[in-house]
């Protein structure tokens, strides 16, 4: 299987991949959808950058100055694991060819190190310490990309969104604190087009697993354990539990099974959990005791059974997005929101869960009719082919802000096989011709009726 985050797949043409991708860049910007071969994980990241409106061909803004700057990376967590990124990357970073970059979670440039004619390249854009590297604000680029998709990912060439920045290539991977598995920042590796390998995905993300081990050996004094657990199972095919201290990737089973004890903290009889796990199908029972085993040498003390339920309360991020929903504030719920609940299992408690949480969010997005929410919701993969989201949007959003939307409502329309849309409340109506009245019929002699007398 080829791995998604990976630029490319081994033995593709950097030239032919750059032209294709450009053209498909261009496309979009133009107000196409996006095309092949353009990866999913960086089509997800044009969308979010143009509804962000980040820009399309200037340098990233200066966020913090020199002063500014100073102070909060000295206080900052990373601060003290920049000995190890200096070791395991300084040395290819002044090799002439790469930069070094740490960011923090709202994508600023922390620190930018290498050799020094590449640097003052880097500068040129802004690639600098202080600057906001963000997508909202620089577009898709890996240490953005990487924070928005907490995920490790490389970002080739023309698969920037910026196209001042699309020279480069670069490889970038999040960090998280190891006791609460807060997001920290980002790593990152930025260079020419042989950084598309391998190699340098596997790099960044071992060293940001060395750093957090690092990390986690400097506390001297750990901070009390968060009485309460999380479990992170939006937008991803394998849930994040973190619990004392410790974040544990949970498989794709063992992310269904946390998340629905999770919403039943009274607890599960097998027989109830096999049902929401596997619907209909006949399953032993031995293999549910199987999952729960394996899961409970995972987990500790967190597992009980008889019933089946969790000894501690575990907070998910779906219970944040619902909390939003139901105190109105849907800027929260949608940033919140990082995607479908567990978007591969097909265990019918979680689909349930999933359509539901779905169907609340996009009926609230909707019913409110704020341009912003409409146009974020519209830049998402499951928003793309919505055509409600996007009459919506054409409906509220004066075509000089959205000149997308009025194309995309006509294409999805004509793709479904429907009648022209009705006309937007920003275009004025056309002033229908007036037709002559029609001439008077022909009466023959014959037709002519006579009055009875």
């Amino acid at each position: 299987m080829v791995n998604p985050w990976l630029a490319m797949e081994s033995g593709a043409d950097p030239v032919e991949r750059t032209r294709t991708v450009r053209r498909a860049h261009e496309e979009f910007v133009a107000g196409g959808p996006v095309a092949q071969p353009v990866r999913r994980v960086v089509a997800d990241s044009w969308r979010r950058s143009a509804s962000w409106h980040a820009t399309l061909d200037g340098p990233a803004p200066i966020d913090l100055d020199e002063p500014e700057l100073r102070a909060y990376r000295d206080a900052h967590p990373l601060a003290r694991a920049m000995p190890v990124f200096r070791e395991l990357l300084g040395s290819i970073a002044h090799d002439g060819a790469h930069v070094l970059a740490v960011c923090d979670p709202q994508g600023r440039m922390l620190w930018v190190e290498g050799h020094a004619g590449v640097r003052r390249h880097a500068e040129r854009m802004n690639f600098v310490p202080g600057a906001r590297w963000d997508e909202r604000h620089a577009g898709t680029n890996a240490p953005g990309t990487a924070l928005a998709a907490d995920h490790a990912v490389q970002i080739f060439a023309t698969e920037h969104y910026n196209k001042h920045v699309q020279q480069w290539t670069c490889a970038a991977a999040p960090l998280h604190d190891p006791r609460t598995g807060r997001l920290l920042g980002a790593v990152d590796i930025t260079g020419g087009d042989h950084l598309a390998s391998p190699h340098s995905l596997a790099l960044v993300q071992a060293t940001a697993r060395a750093a957090e081990a690092h990390l986690a050996a400097y506390a001297s004094s750990p901070e009390p354990p968060d009485p309460a657990a999380h479990l992170n199972a939006l937008g991803r095919d394998e849930a994040l539990l973190v619990t004392d201290g410790r974040t544990l990737r949970l498989g794709r089973r063992h992310s269904e099974i946390a998340l629905l004890l999770a919403r039943h903290p009274e607890g599960l009889t097998g027989d109830r959990l096999a049902t929401l796990l596997y619907g209909e199908r006949e399953v032993r029972p031995v293999t549910l005791r199987a999952e729960m085993s394996r899961l409970r040498r995972l987990t500790g003390p967190l597992l009980d059974s008889r019933p089946y339920r969790l000894t501690k309360t575990v907070r998910t991020d779906l219970d944040t997005v619902e909390s939003a929903l139901s105190a109105g504030d849907l800027a929260a719920a949608l940033r919140g929101y990082r995607g479908p609940l567990l978007p591969l299992s097909e265990a019918p408690g979680v689909q349930r869960l999933r359509a539901v949480l779905d169907d609340r969010l996009r009926r609230a997005v909707l019913t409110r009719r704020d341009p912003d929410a409409l146009r974020l919701w519209a830049a998402t993969p499951w928003g793309d082919h919505d055509l409600q989201i996007w009459e919506a949007l054409e409906a509220t959003t004066p075509a000089a802000t959205a000149p997308g939307a009025s194309a995309t409502t006509t294409r999805l329309r004509t793709a479904y096989g429907l009648t022209p849309p009705p006309l937007s409340p920003h275009t004025p109506s056309p002033t229908p011709p007036v037709a002559p009245p029609p001439p008077p019929p022909l009466l023959s002699a014959t037709s002519v009726q006579r009055p009875r007398t």
